[in-house]
């Protein structure tokens, strides 16, 4: 196991550096030219060039990237060229929001998936299957730029009852949520749902119910505990993927966290604070999935990593 974690941390580094070089890359290949977002199309000349040389646009690509990775070697991401703030510190303020969100989303799916996904196994066929099936269809086909406006519109501006948007206590956390957690929702109920009916054909519950067992622990102890390494597999993707794409939900709800923050740096041709956002993204999401791996271990102690 240690042998694994350290390779696999190993490997952390070339995947990280592959994605800040791709990002860095197809950033500077976009059209659009930082210094004229921030001085606007009628600034002259002169003062264009003397901004595009006070933040060492006016080197080349290839200069500019190494010393980007000078400083990066150094733990330092750059200042940002919009609001010349640190990339890190802008960074810093705005992870907690979206750690909020994706945690609150998260905890919305696996509070709706786990009920009806063992509701909808244990009555196979039954109406309570059928809405489970409906559920998750409907949560997998409804995109998250559609249903969060309506949301908005159902709750917040129709009834009144929860903010618009911003970030303040939980009333308004949960329209976001719900709005993430829906579509995560769906896709564990069915995982949840058929990873239990293939379960309850193994010998080992045959051989549970022989000896007596109550039912309701046959399902909840013996059957639900051995289809959970799918169910993990996917919420730790999907757990990575909320951290990484939340950029939609974050823009439509005005929520402070660092998907927005992406995507006002895309906008305004901030390369830094892009390549920061983008760096810190992918390093979540390698977390993740390696928490996952870890989680494997102790949920079945005979899954092992070694050679």
């Amino acid at each position: 196991m240690k042998r694994f974690l350290l390779h696999r941390i190993l490997l952390l580094l070339p995947t990280l550096f592959g994605a800040v070089t791709l990002v860095f890359i197809l950033i500077h290949a976009v059209p659009g030219d930082p210094v004229e977002a921030m001085l606007g199309e009628t600034a002259s000349s002169a003062d264009k060039a003397a901004l595009a040389r006070e933040l060492g646009l006016d080197q080349p690509v290839l200069t500019q990237y190494i010393r980007f990775l000078g400083d990066l070697a150094k733990g330092d991401l750059g200042r940002s060229l919009y609001n010349q703030g640190s990339v890190s510190a802008l960074i810093a303020t705005r992870i907690p929001a979206t750690l909020e969100l994706t945690l609150a989303a998260m905890a919305i799916a696996l509070l709706i998936a786990f009920p009806l996904g063992i509701l909808a196994a244990r009555r196979r066929g039954s109406g309570a299957d059928r809405f489970a099936l409906l559920f998750s269809l409907f949560g997998l086909a409804v995109p998250n730029f559609w249903l969060g406006p309506l949301l908005m519109i159902a709750f917040s501006i129709q009834l009144g009852w929860l903010p618009v948007s911003g970030r303040g206590g939980a009333a308004h956390l949960l329209l976001p949520a719900l709005t993430l957690g829906m579509a995560m929702a769906a896709i564990l109920t069915r995982m949840i749902r058929s990873g239990l009916i293939e379960t309850m054909h193994e010998d080992y519950i045959r051989t549970a119910r022989a000896k007596g067992l109550d039912e309701r622990r046959v399902w909840l102890k013996h059957a639900l505990r051995n289809s959970l390494i799918s169910v993990v597999t996917i919420v730790g993707l999907q757990f990575g993927a909320l951290l990484a794409g939340s950029i939609v939900t974050e823009s439509i709800f005005s929520w402070p966290g660092i998907g927005r923050l992406t995507l006002q740096a895309i906008q305004t041709r901030d390369y830094p604070l892009v390549q920061g956002c983008v760096l810190t993204i992918a390093f979540s999401y390698l977390a993740v999935n390696l928490a996952t791996d870890i989680i494997y271990r102790i949920i079945d102690p005979r899954i092992t990593y070694e050679d």
